[in-house]
């Protein structure tokens, strides 16, 4: 029954919070309104779910989310210097980053937390799913920056989801 209401909980308070967040208020209206998002937008949109989520490891989904939001911080940083001197400089580029993930939702989060990164962003996920193909602004040692990706954003997504 209680499945039934939540089909994904997770999600469910996530779209709360954000509710809030965007708003800015914590008016009751809006806690309601929240509530009923959180509650509503899961339940209708389940069955185009593939995937039943599974956090195998919640609190390293919480480091991995202050991980994204500190490597934000500094892409932005990075991205405004390169772009305040000489553009002529930038060696923008794209890499193939070969995945080891196999679950979708796993490969979403992945492309889309490399899209958020400033600098960055997914282009194509090949036709097999194996690998992701991304613009940089600017690429020095493009070997170095697939190492990056992997070790920090799609190595704890593999532990996260498997």
């Amino acid at each position: 029954m209680l499945r039934k209401l939540f089909p994904h909980p997770f999600l469910s308070l996530a779209l709360s919070i954000i509710w809030l967040l965007l708003n800015n208020s914590i008016d009751a209206g809006h806690i309601v309104l929240g509530a009923l998002l959180g509650i509503f937008i899961p339940w209708f949109t389940s069955a185009f779910w593939q995937e039943q989520v599974v956090v195998r490891r919640p609190w390293l989904l919480t480091k991995f989310v202050l991980v994204v939001f500190y490597e934000i911080l500094v892409a932005n940083i990075i991205v405004a210097r390169l772009i305040l001197t000489k553009q002529s400089k930038l060696q923008p580029g794209f890499l193939h980053v070969p995945l080891d993930l196999t679950s979708p939702l796993a490969i979403s989060l992945l492309a889309n937390t490399i899209s958020l990164t400033p600098g960055t962003v997914t282009c194509d996920l090949s036709d097999d799913q194996k690998s992701l193909l991304i613009h940089a602004l600017h690429i020095e040692d493009a070997e170095a920056t697939v190492a990056e990706i992997k070790n920090q954003f799609e190595k704890p997504l593999k532990e996260i989801f498997s």
